[in-house]
């Protein structure tokens, strides 16, 4: 795929004209206070990251917006509709049941509608005039869910009264219009601001991932009644994508909790339950009922596969109508707990997701990650990496986890399964960086970073925001933030990472050269961003030849430039010097 958006990138013309781009159409009414206008003033803000975050409006806890969302889509349904639909009389016939709070339409093989009711006594309203279809010789297996088919009684022809049906984009834009976004952009720092805009996921995304798990929590209720299902990883971090997959697990921890309401006098009551040799035989069986379950009764859940024997067991599945690939596991808190700590660092500047999403397109562009297991850097240490350099900018951009243990109290004690897991999780405690770098600058000084960057002696560590000494011989090593005896790149190979330095050296050259010569805008020269993201040379050279010649011509110019230019540089930052590499 990075391949093929290459060839696309070379084979544009490189002079656009700005009337030529266009934002996708979306159609999506929500009410002031909900949780789409807190989202949409969040997009409208990291529309200005050059200098941090200027937006001083209280944040939301990573707890709460979670909980508002899953109360969201419990109100929600999802209908599979005719193409010749007429909104307005559908809107009707929905209200029939109680007000619509928001409703969007999508295309994933067919027509979607996702219909967010005010009050979740509607849902029900619509399931119960709701019928089990008619399939003539086969049979259908029953199941009450809030996932729907939608048929027209009589085929009369509705075309007089047809309104135009927007759907919401529910994937990435195409290598031809990012680089038409890219060379319209006014500067670097715009963008990589317009790269975050056309990556992150939509308000309608974020709903359908939501709603798909509500849905699968609907299935595992049957046999867990108030278990949740929860989104984890990409989907609530702020640092995913359209089209990225969907994680979740299985939360069964508020089954049978123990409150002072089922006390009473010398009394305890406890459940009858079945006993089995450990936690992981629990999860592995717990995973193959629910497998098996979405697999037979489960609408739209196909080619289910049920990988047990994981290090963290998993079921793996698609999820037809939203078109999301699904990944569920049991009681997987630390994860979830880091999900919260990335949303926590890419909430406190706006710098910090612009920054993720261009190094990942960049990795992504130069094959450096792939979504096949291997020996390729995964997103996640990319997102590791940022983070660890934001925390070695002078002043810091973002705080050690350390300092945001510091802040916690009482309430933000956590221990998961051994693992100290506190930080302070109220955003609002946590003091603004005084860091005022530009996104350019940040982009250009993280290539020449880790360009240099002692990984041979030296590992990542977000904990302490500081070089240590590698407790280990891989190749490269960044600690888990909790589980920190584990190092999440132990499958990195020593010739992948050798090609991720040798990126960003050369990364870092081009950016150095463009500071000094910038190309005008009616050049037939690719700029900024948008070249970063071409063919490297570093490509192209055979794996026999870097052994005894271990960079190419371009690499050799870098590091004589960034040492012939180090003084320029610290003037050109207004005295912020470029951080020491050395080990």
């Amino acid at each position: 795929m990075a391949a093929c958006g290459v060839g696309l990138l070379i084979r544009l013309s490189l002079r656009v004209q700005r009337s030529q781009v266009q934002r996708p159409l979306r159609r999506l009414l929500s009410c002031p206070g909900t949780v789409a206008a807190d989202l949409r003033r969040e997009e409208q803000s990291s529309g200005n990251a050059e200098t941090g975050s200027e937006d001083r409006t209280p944040k939301k806890r990573f707890s709460v917006v979670q909980n508002e969302r899953r109360e969201q889509a419990q109100r929600t349904v999802l209908i599979h509709c005719p193409n010749n639909i007429n909104e307005k009389k559908f809107l009707k016939f929905l209200s029939q049941h109680g007000p619509v709070n928001t409703h969007f339409f999508y295309e994933s093989f067919g027509l979607y509608a996702v219909v967010e009711f005010c009050q979740k006594e509607s849902v029900t309203s619509l399931q119960n005039i709701t019928r089990t279809p008619s399939l003539g010789p086969e049979a259908a297996i029953p199941f009450k869910s809030r996932y729907f088919n939608l048929k027209l009684r009589t085929s009369v022809n509705q075309t007089s009264e047809l309104s135009s049906i927007q759907c919401s984009n529910q994937s990435s834009p195409s290598s031809k219009k990012l680089y038409q976004l890219l060379c319209c952009a006014e500067s670097v720092d715009d963008q990589l601001n317009t790269l975050l805009r056309e990556f992150q996921l939509t308000e309608e995304n974020t709903r359908l991932r939501y709603l798909t798990c509500s849905l699968i929590e609907d299935v595992a209720a049957a046999y867990f009644p108030d278990c949740a299902v929860r989104p984890f990883g990409s989907s609530v971090n702020s640092f995913g994508k359209l089209g990225c997959d969907l994680d979740m697990f299985l939360d069964l921890d508020e089954i049978g909790k123990f409150t002072a309401q089922k006390t009473s006098g010398n009394f305890l009551m406890e459940f009858q339950v079945k006993n089995v040799p450990s936690e992981r035989v629990a999860t592995q069986k717990i995973l193959s009922v629910i497998g098996e379950c979405l697999d037979q009764f489960g609408p739209g859940c196909v080619g289910v596969q049920r990988i047990l024997n994981a290090r963290c067991p998993l079921v793996r599945f698609s999820h037809q109508a939203s078109g999301f690939q699904c990944d569920l596991t049991a009681n997987n808190r630390i994860a979830l707990k880091s999900s919260e700590l990335l949303y926590m660092y890419g909430a406190l500047d706006s710098r910090v997701r612009a920054l993720v999403f261009s190094v990942r397109c960049w990795a992504r562009a130069h094959s450096l990650t792939s979504s096949i297991p291997g020996a390729w850097i995964t997103n996640f240490s990319l997102t590791m990496m940022v983070i660890f350099f934001l925390q070695r900018r002078s002043p810091p951009i973002l705080p050690t986890l350390d300092y945001l243990k510091t802040l916690a109290d009482a309430e933000d004690k956590c221990i998961i399964e051994g693992h100290n897991c506190t930080f302070v999780r109220d955003l609002n405690r946590i003091k603004p960086s005084g860091n005022t770098e530009t996104l350019e600058l940040l982009l250009k000084e993280f290539f020449e970073y880790f360009g240099n960057f002692a990984f041979n002696k030296n590992s990542i560590n977000i904990r302490q925001g500081r070089e240590q000494n590698k407790p280990e011989s891989s190749p490269l090593h960044i600690q888990n933030p909790f589980e920190t005896s584990l190092n999440i790149s132990k499958n990195v190979s020593q010739s992948q990472l050798q090609k991720f330095v040798d990126l960003a050296r050369e990364s870092a050259w081009i950016l150095h050269q463009e500071g000094k010569d910038r190309p005008s805008p009616s050049s037939n020269q690719p700029w900024g961003l948008a070249a970063l993201l071409l063919p490297s040379v570093t490509n192209n050279v055979p794996l026999s030849k870097k052994k005894k010649k271990p960079a190419s011509e371009r690499i050799k110019n870098l590091l004589d430039s960034i040492k012939s230019s180090g003084a320029e540089n610290s003037t050109a930052t207004n005295g912020r010097r470029a951080i020491s590499t050395q080990a």
